[in-house]
């Protein structure tokens, strides 16, 4: 693999040169493959070089943007399958968000109590500035409808885990975050539907309920899943039969909500009973990856990569849904993101050392309140229908975060805080 990573550096270095050469001489056949090869073989390079290692992720996400930029046909349907169908959508932010919640443990509760002023700055810091900001920048830079809604949502949603990793890096106060980051994603249901429906409803038709479930469906029960595999991880055998039982009521209820849900007559009770029918297969979902965990141990090692290229095919197919809004706003929409990124490290630092919290916590708000989830944004677009025009913000703003979020991580790293100069300004 090592060999592979060396080999694909100069290989890229060759292919930029020929998306030169290409573009110079007006050659969609040379210049357009040649792009998308060095894209490739640089994420793939990047690993070999450490001090760079920690960006391949964000070139991956950049390779999925030049993807769907340069070949959009190619990824609006694979044999007869809609790429953005609403159910597909589903299904894969499901995934993704299930594979985050394999990361996330009951244990990250313990300490709620000890960091309950951290959790009340972070999560108020969170779901005031950004959609604020949000709202802010729709009215600065004048985007269309639907793309000033996707900024509104993206900075509405709740923080992403990508924050607990930065915070890692940073050497900041990552009980706290990783605190902040499951109380932000257990009130987004909520929040996010309440600040869309203040902030973009003369924007977009928002339906406060719809919003709701959606976010349920999307975020809560497939980390509901994973948080009961790691139930079951120390569960007693009487607790695990326990649990044994109400997945086996599990599966027959769901077997009666596929067969009566045409039958529903009214839509609340449609809703309802659709709802049972998702935390019935999350039950299920989580008890066969526990058993599937307990014969291949380092199954939880490898969601984070299933999660990641679920990520990519969010970004990807996106990008090539909105090509067209993407040729006409994308660098106003990444310097929308960046203002927006930068705001919320800004305002999330200095907002929590106003309310009295140490440096290193106030490096972990700054963190919490600048990272959304872009996974659940892009989900909710999808599940609007609106992928190419609500899901924008989310695939542009997307890959910035995880570059800024890196330098800042590394910079703060470099920099550790001295606890006996705690109130000076920051270093």
């Amino acid at each position: 693999m090592k060999k592979l990573q060396q080999i694909a550096l100069p290989i890229s270095a060759l292919a930029i040169i020929l998306v030169l050469i290409g573009a110079f001489m007006h050659n969609e056949l040379l210049y357009k493959p040649a792009a998308l090869i060095a894209a490739i073989t640089l994420a793939v390079g990047l690993g070999a070089v450490p001090s760079l290692k920690g960006y391949q992720y964000t070139a991956w996400i950049i390779t999925a943007v030049v993807a769907g930029m340069l070949f959009p046909e190619a990824f609006k349907s694979w044999g007869g399958v809609n790429l953005r169908d609403k159910k597909l959508i589903l299904v894969i932010v499901q995934l993704v968000m299930f594979g985050m919640g394999t990361h996330m443990s009951l244990k990250d509760f313990n300490n709620l109590g000890s960091t309950g002023k951290g959790v009340a700055v972070g999560l108020f810091c969170h779901f005031s500035v950004m959609p604020l900001m949000g709202l802010l920048l729709t009215k600065v830079f004048h985007f269309e409808p639907e793309i000033a809604a996707g900024i509104i949502l993206i900075g509405s949603c709740s923080s992403g885990l990508a924050s607990n990793v930065m915070v890692y890096l940073a050497k900041a106060n990552l009980v706290l975050s990783v605190i902040v980051t499951a109380m932000a994603t257990l009130v987004a249901p909520f929040l996010t539907p309440l600040l869309m429906k203040a902030f973009a409803g003369t924007l977009i038709h928002i339906n406060f309920i719809d919003m709701m479930m959606e976010i349920i469906k999307i975020v809560l029960v497939p980390i509901g899943a994973a948080l009961l595999h790691d139930y079951l991880k120390r569960a007693t055998q009487k607790q695990r039969n326990t649990v044994y039982t109400i997945t086996a009521i599990s599966a027959i209820w769901l077997a009666i909500v596929l067969l009566t849900l045409q039958f529903a007559s009214s839509i609340p009770l449609q809703q309802s009973i659709n709802m049972s029918g998702f935390i019935a297969g999350a039950v299920i979902a989580g008890v066969l990856y526990h058993l599937l965990w307990k014969n291949f141990k380092t199954i939880d090692s490898i969601m984070p990569f299933i999660s990641m290229f679920g990520i990519i095919y969010f970004t990807t197919v996106t990008t090539a849904a909105g090509r067209d809004n993407l040729m006409k706003v994308g660098l106003l929409l990444f310097m929308a993101s960046v203002l927006h990124n930068a705001a919320g490290y800004f305002f999330g630092y200095w907002l929590s050392r106003l309310f009295g919290m140490d440096k290193n916590s106030s490096r972990t708000i700054a963190f919490e309140v600048g990272l959304q989830n872009g996974g659940m944004a892009s989900g909710l677009a999808g599940s609007m229908g609106k992928l190419g025009t609500v899901g924008l913000a989310a695939a542009v703003f997307s890959p910035w975060m995880n570059i800024s979020g890196s330098i800042l991580a590394n910079y703060w790293r470099k920099r550790p805080v001295n606890d006996k100069k705690e109130d000076d300004v920051l270093s």
